[in-house]
């Protein structure tokens, strides 16, 4: 099959006319574009480079937005402490944001698919096992479970490769919190594709217990786990900001959108309030979209709701 003829298809297929027929999901879909162009090219799109210390002016710190009284043209959502421009670090940070929570939902998915293919297929004491450690970490709360791996982190490497090994820790942090949700979602899966006349087959003619369970079993399990990727990420960026707001995230040289809001918060009440809402708000409507995005997924795929 061609491209042209797996692309027709497609146009013609139910996810699509789903997808056409919302008028919510496409500005959903819209937004998160314009967010992901946003942050990848803020190099090029931004009106200034925040973090260029030579085109920094502190005369310019606690501009108003360009639209209020006292704002200037050039600063269309203000400035901040520094006479950073806002509405660039939105972009800037927003690239850190997005490349951490995609990057920590792919490591998630890695090692719950495979820890859930191995407990659903192999069952027993394996499965006994994954599955108790599962239920003690989904006893604790996600943010919690990140923080004291970004602390144990922080106290093992050495402090001069903190700033450098920042991000890594980050994302391993926030992937090792999230892992549950895709394996207990593939055990499931698993175990009832096991029992199945392909599975049997696979079996009877000598092909090994992994090549059945990644070739044969996990093309049958991918589904769900994707619709639950969509909805992960929104909550893996939302996870980051967390860590970042409470100061334990990226080093300040690498602001996200959550380290912009802790540094608006400290002046939100003395009246520079652009600061913290728009980094804030630009985030609420980036997880909203992908939310919304996951949802009509979820509801696309799903054929007992066509």
């Amino acid at each position: 099959m061609n491209r042209s003829s797996w692309f027709a298809r497609f146009l013609d297929g139910d996810v699509f006319y789903s997808f056409k027929r919302s008028p919510l999901v496409i500005a959903a879909a819209v937004v998160c574009l314009v967010c992901i162009v946003a942050a990848v090219g803020a190099g090029w799109l931004a009106p200034h480079n925040p973090f260029d210390l030579k085109t920094l002016n502190l005369l310019d710190a606690f501009t108003p937005p360009a639209w209020t009284e006292n704002g200037k043209p050039g600063y269309l959502l203000g400035t901040d402490d520094q006479g950073r421009d806002v509405l660039s670090t939105i972009m800037y940070g927003s690239r850190v944001s997005l490349m951490v929570g995609f990057f920590a939902v792919i490591l998630a998915m890695v090692i719950g698919i495979a820890l859930g293919l191995v407990s659903g297929y192999v069952g027993g004491k394996v499965d006994a096992f994954i599955m108790r450690v599962a239920d003690v970490q989904l006893s604790f709360p996600a943010i919690l479970i990140a923080l004291l791996i970004d602390g144990v982190a922080r106290v093992a490497l050495p402090k001069e490769s903190h700033d450098t090994l920042a991000l890594y820790v980050l994302v391993l942090a926030i992937a090792a919190s999230g892992w549950v949700q895709y394996a207990r979602t593939v055990r499931g899966s698993t175990l009832v594709e096991r029992n199945k006349e392909y599975v049997q087959a696979a079996r009877v003619i000598g092909r090994h217990p992994v090549a059945i369970m990644f070739s044969h079993v996990l093309p049958n399990v991918l589904g769900p786990v994707l619709v639950l990727a969509t909805l992960h990420i929104g909550t893996a960026i939302i996870t980051e900001a967390t860590l970042s707001f409470l100061g334990v995230g990226v080093p300040p040289t690498q602001p996200s959108l959550g380290t912009l809001i802790r540094i608006g918060n400290d002046f939100l009440f003395s009246g520079e309030w652009w600061i913290t809402v728009f980094p804030g708000a630009w985030l609420v409507v980036m997880v909203l979209a992908m939310n919304l995005l996951g949802d009509w997924l979820r509801d696309a795929l799903n054929p007992k709701l066509r």
